[in-house]
């Protein structure tokens, strides 16, 4: 069922509606195109639930019968039946023969006449495509065909006025201090861990067996783990916001107490959101060395052929990064205006379903915004901590945002995903070939496309707003580890939830 203008009002409570059998064009009046015949049709649609309808569907028998008789006659002209000459065989005789062929390929038919009429003239615009199994489905040998089904539709707001908003936009001068403390995080990846004497300062690293506790339990153990002291640092399963304060100044020998708040992707059911407490005996305390900026170093390892060069280029990646900041800035007082004005649910199952797109969309903008892998996975990690949440709001940006596009009528041609995907991939330093096919192997290339989309939108948005800029800080230092607080299986909070199990037909 093809997704209709989700901006036209949609009906609440419960609509019937009768849509009569005639002829139309299919295309220009004057084109002498094939008329196409409309099927009589009755829809009943409901309300189950947020973003949710019931639709019922009744096909007037008149209509089935006539291809039903259609079918047979093309069989009666063309079947061969055993103790008949080609096209001699009675009606009758073909109908028995071919009944249930005929009436498989006629329900197809009429279910995808039926459906695609149904989105041409009913305000609906699914989410997905509607939960109807054709094998349940059966002609009667009277009166109607009848189906219906349950579908998720996009939620109905309206849009207030969204030119001349009021917002805040933080600014910054990126000073020569700046660019220097990137440039060694960028260099970082390059450098080499050895050891250090005296305490830990923020961006050292210690090296630390870890006993995870919730209350007096021990839930986890792990051995020599590594961590870079940042004021945030991100496992696969916990987050721990207080990092950095809670370690610098640690020195070998020393125990330090870390608190992990944890994830929906920990492995123990009964910890989600918990607060758990890491204890670290930290065994040794490393800096890291970084590399030796030879002539072949920049050329090879960074693509550039001086440090000024390389200087240059960070600068811009914090410039991108500002932009980066301002647009999200921007999209949540976008939306906290938008949403003042209309009260709209998103059903939790919707929420989890959707997840893995509403994080994609966000790893996409970092990238963009020049962010190394290492940086998104622990930016991705802290909005998985709370999954549900943080996708209820990138889902709403993205209803306001598509339907925004929509009332502008803005569009997306496949020259601006190459010319996209050509950034990226020029960011990265990887060909755009092979940055196209992992965006399709990761069924990417819809997400990029609506993130494109929805830049527009906001483009629109912020070209007729109006600004009071405030400064902005530096940012916290994030990180993260591949150890876990709590061993076991690592759970994708961003995974759809399983089918349900069809109940098995009661046997006589």
């Amino acid at each position: 069922m093809a997704e209709k203008d989700p901006s036209a009002p949609e009906s609440e409570g419960t609509t019937a509606v009768t849509e009569p059998a005639g002829e139309e064009k299919s295309g220009d009046e004057s084109g002498g195109e094939e008329k196409k015949e409309k099927l009589q049709q009755n829809v009943l649609i409901q309300d189950v639930g947020p973003c949710r309808k019931h639709i019922k569907v009744t096909v007037d028998r008149s209509n089935v019968d006539k291809l039903l008789a259609e079918k047979y006659k093309e069989l009666v002209g063309d079947s061969w039946i055993p103790g008949f000459r080609k096209g001699k065989a009675p009606r009758k005789v073909v109908v028995r023969r071919f009944k249930k062929e005929v009436e498989d390929q006629i329900k197809g038919q009429l279910l995808l006449a039926s459906l695609e009429q149904l989105a041409e003239e009913n305000d609906v615009a699914p989410l997905a495509p509607p939960n109807i199994n054709p094998d349940k489905l059966h002609i009667p040998e009277q009166g109607p065909f009848v189906y219906e089904f349950e579908v998720e539709v996009r939620p109905q707001f309206d849009l207030p006025d969204y030119k001349g908003l009021k917002l805040r936009r933080p600014v910054r001068t990126f000073s020569d201090d700046d660019v220097e403390q990137e440039t060694k995080r960028v260099l970082g990846q390059f450098g080499q861990l050895v050891p250090k004497d005296g305490t830990a300062d923020k961006g050292d690293y210690i090296i630390a067996d870890m006993t995870t506790k919730h209350g007096e339990r021990v839930v986890g153990t792990s051995k020599e783990v590594t961590f870079r002291i940042d004021d945030t640092v991100t496992f696969k399963d916990g987050v721990a916001n207080k990092f950095g304060e809670e370690t610098v100044g640690a020195k070998a020998s020393d125990t330090r107490t870390v608190s992990i708040r944890m994830t929906d992707a920990v492995a123990d059911e009964s910890l989600k959101g918990q607060t758990v407490q890491a204890v670290l005996e930290v065994k040794d305390v490393k800096r890291m060395r970084l590399p030796e900026l030879t002539e072949d170093f920049l050329k090879e390892q960074l693509g550039v052929r001086s440090e000024d060069q390389l200087r240059e280029r960070v600068r811009l990646v914090l410039e991108r990064r500002l932009e980066y900041a301002q647009r999200q800035s921007a999209r949540e007082q976008v939306i906290a205006q938008i949403a003042a004005a209309s009260t709209w649910d998103l059903p939790h199952d919707l929420l989890v379903r959707q997840s893995r797109r509403a994080l994609g969309r966000r790893m996409l903008e970092m990238r963009e915004a020049g962010m190394s892998d290492d940086e998104i996975k622990a930016r991705q990690r802290l909005l998985e901590r709370d999954v549900v949440n943080s996708t209820a709001l990138a889902l709403k940006e993205h209803f306001v945002l598509q339907k925004i596009a929509e009332v502008e009528k803005i569009e997306l041609d496949d020259s601006e995903i190459e010319a996209e995907i050509e950034a990226i991939a020029d960011q990265s330093g990887e060909s755009a070939r092979r940055v196209r096919a992992q965006f399709e192997r990761e069924d990417m290339i819809e997400t990029l496309a609506a993130q494109l989309i929805e830049r527009k939108a906001l483009n629109l948005i912020l070209e007729n707003a109006s600004y009071e800029e405030y400064p902005m800080g530096q940012e916290a230092g994030l990180s993260s580890v591949e150890a876990q607080a709590v061993p076991g299986e690592v759970k994708d909070p961003t995974a759809a939830p399983p089918e349900p199990k069809e109940e098995e037909e009661s046997k006589p």
